[in-house]
This record gives C-alpha cells, sequence and structure tokens, in this order.
C-alpha cells in the first residue's frame, strides 16, 4: 500500500481541532484574589510641619562673684536639683570681709548705746534747765547718727554674708546639666560672658515649628477650629529614623508676629520625654490636626497602584465578580493606609492581593482579608 503522508497530516489536524474546541468548551478558573471591604468614615487629617526640640527651661550657670574656682561638685550630663551645689570659688576674702562687717556691726552698736545714754542724760538736764536746748538737739542727732551707722553697718554684714554664699555656686533650675567649661583652678568674675554649665529643663520639652501665615488666619477666624470641633486634637511626633513617638502633645502656645522674611509664624507644642528621648536640637516632623474629613475611605496602601498616567487606581470586584479599575483622588496617607476622598462607593471590595493573578474585566474568586486565617482556626 503506498505512503500518504497527505493523509496522515489531515488526521493530525482534526485530532488538533478537536482537542481545541474541547478546551473552548471548558470554562475558564476564576483567579482567586483578596480583598477588603470599604466603608466611608470621618478621619481627621493631618499637616506634617517640621521643627526642633527645645528645652522647657534653660538655666546658664554663672559665677556672682570673683575667684579661683576651687572644686567642681557635679557630674556632667547627670540631673541636678534646685538648689544643689556645683562649684565652689576660693572664700577667703569673703570670710573676711564677713568678719570685718561683724566687727562694724559690734562698733556700731555701741556707739550707738553710747549716744543713747547720752542723749538720755542730756535730756535730763534740759528738763531741769541745767543744758540748753542745743546741747539737748545735739545729743539726740548723735543718737539718730549712731542708729543709722548700725543700721548701715548690718547691711554691709548682710552683703559680705551674701558674697560668702556666693562663692558656693547653686543649680536654680531643676533639669539635666552639660558640660563643665571651666575647671578647676580657672579664674571666674561675676560679668564674664561665658557661663560655667547650662542646665537644661528636658521633662517636658518644647517642640518649635513653623506655620504659614494663611493657615494662622484660618486658626484665628475659626474656621480650623470649627472643622476640628470633632476631632482628636493631640499632636504626633515623627523622628529622624522615621519612627513615631510615643507620647503625644498639644498647642502650647504660638509666636505673636510674622517672620516678615518667610511669611510664618512659630508654634510652640509641649510634649512628655520621661525617657530623654528627646534631646534639645533633635531634628522631628510634627504631625497636626487640620480638619475632619467625613465620608471618606481608608484603603490600605497595597491595594493603590499607578496607571500610565501616574493617576492612583484600585481594582474593585462588583456585584458581577467582575474587576473593575477604579481612579481615585487622595488627600493623604495615614500609617499604613490611603485616604480617599473620591472614586470608590460604600461596601466596595478592593483587592489587595492577587493583582498578578487577574486584569479588569476579569473573573475573580473574592475573598475578604482575614476570613481564612479565622476558618483555619476554627477549624
Amino acid at each position: 500500500m503506498p505512503f500518504r503522508p497527505h493523509g496522515i497530516v489531515l488526521f493530525i489536524a482534526c485530532l488538533l481541532l478537536a482537542a481545541g474546541h474541547a478546551d473552548a468548551q471548558q470554562p475558564q478558573e476564576a483567579a482567586a484574589v483578596t480583598v477588603v471591604r470599604l466603608e466611608p468614615e470621618s478621619v481627621t487629617l493631618t499637616s506634617t510641619l517640621p521643627g526642633r526640640v527645645a528645652p522647657s527651661a534653660e538655666a546658664e550657670v554663672r559665677p556672682q562673684v570673683n575667684g579661683i574656682v576651687t572644686e567642681r561638685l557635679f557630674t556632667e550630663g547627670a540631673h541636678v536639683e534646685s538648689g544643689d551645689a556645683l562649684y565652689r570659688i576660693d572664700s577667703e576674702t569673703y570670710q573676711a570681709s564677713v568678719r570685718q562687717s561683724r566687727a562694724r556691726v559690734a562698733q556700731a552698736d555701741a556707739e550707738l548705746s553710747a549716744a543713747e545714754r547720752d542723749a538720755e542724760r542730756i535730756e535730763e538736764l534740759q528738763s531741769r534747765s541745767v543744758a540748753s536746748q542745743q546741747t539737748l538737739d545735739d545729743a539726740l542727732a548723735a543718737r539718730d547718727a549712731a542708729s543709722a551707722a548700725l543700721q548701715l553697718a548690718k547691711a554691709q554684714l548682710n552683703s559680705a554674708q551674701i558674697d560668702l554664699a556666693r562663692t558656693t555656686i547653686r543649680a536654680r533650675l531643676s533639669g539635666r546639666i552639660g558640660l563643665a567649661q571651666i575647671s578647676q583652678g580657672a579664674l571666674v568674675t561675676a560679668s564674664q560672658a561665658a557661663p560655667l554649665a547650662v542646665i537644661r529643663k528636658i521633662d517636658p520639652v518644647y517642640v518649635d515649628v513653623t506655620q504659614s501665615a494663611a493657615d494662622l488666619l484660618r486658626w484665628r477666624r475659626g474656621e480650623t477650629e470649627a472643622a476640628l470641633a470633632d476631632a482628636d486634637g493631640t499632636v504626633r511626633l515623627k523622628l529622624a529614623d522615621g519612627s513615631t513617638y510615643g507620647h503625644t502633645g498639644r498647642l502650647q502656645a504660638a509666636e505673636p508676629k510674622v517672620d516678615p522674611q518667610t511669611g510664618v509664624v512659630t508654634l510652640r507644642m509641649q510634649f512628655a520625654n520621661p525617657d530623654s528621648l528627646l534631646l534639645p536640637g533633635m531634628y522631628v516632623q510634627v504631625e497636626m490636626p487640620v480638619e475632619v474629613a467625613r465620608d471618606i475611605f481608608l484603603v490600605p496602601q497595597e491595594g493603590v497602584v499607578r496607571d500610565r498616567r501616574g493617576r492612583p487606581t484600585a481594582w474593585v470586584v462588583n456585584s458581577q465578580e467582575k474587576v473593575e479599575e477604579r481612579t481615585l483622588s487622595v488627600l493623604q496617607d495615614r500609617g499604613s493606609d490611603w485616604v480617599v476622598e473620591s472614586g470608590l462607593e460604600p461596601g466596595d471590595r478592593v483587592i489587595v492581593a492577587g493583582f498578578q493573578k487577574t486584569s479588569p474585566g476579569a473573573t475573580v474568586e473574592a475573598e475578604l482579608r482575614g476570613m481564612s486565617d479565622t476558618d483555619e482556626t476554627a477549624d
């Protein structure tokens, strides 16, 4: 029987056609995707402003008398209490001045006693017309002068005692003391420009930020207060490493002037700092409440992608279990979510996992995120 290649080719083609027809009869399996169901809610929108940490109080340690520093009594960087001794200055000269002033007080007191006795005698003699009125007047004037001299001597003693006490330099503020700027043996003066050390109170701390004058006007006119009537008024911090500070703060005060060069106003926030994590001069970012946005959606960031034009979009599973692409209007981010103003409807199911398995228009099998974990736990 002669070989017929054309018949074999025709037979194979028929087999392939039949196989393709069978595949066409089988429905394509729906891809499994993970979705979240969204409902509208109210969210406090925030504005992020750069700021610097500042101490809530600061005191420079300065000498009030002249002399040689004989001792430093604090540990650099440690916490000190108001009244703690920090430095001692050579006090010999001031001790001598106190002793001298005490002697002057004793001398003036003795002179006053003598003047009072003289005045009493002359007053008695004058009453018997033995002494003249002029003599009595002179005696009374001498008594008054002696009394004034005693008061002056006491004041000088008090001044000398104050100077002696100032040879021990004490903290005038409770807080964290910095590095010593002078060493033992250095000569210090009451009029010197450089401080001996600086004490800073860092619990609580201030954070100073700048805000535009336009935003300030909205605050003054009450627009922002009205918008924030139901908002959380607390202020949050983001640190330089991107982490969120564990304590919230509040607006403390605002500078009552606008910087003419930048057109901004300085605002001061106050934060608790029990662990001394915030240090003066540290750069931070402040998240301030601006307004309450109502009827908006919080969409997980993994559920939002960008189209070719760079617009934010989300893939939504509709009632026919088909994928729809929606263009979104995003206000800002909030943690791991996007705050979406428009483009979604209540009850929409947004795909957050399984993008690579499907495309807009395709039929999918949607599973709410977290449901599979619940089912496994129940089993």
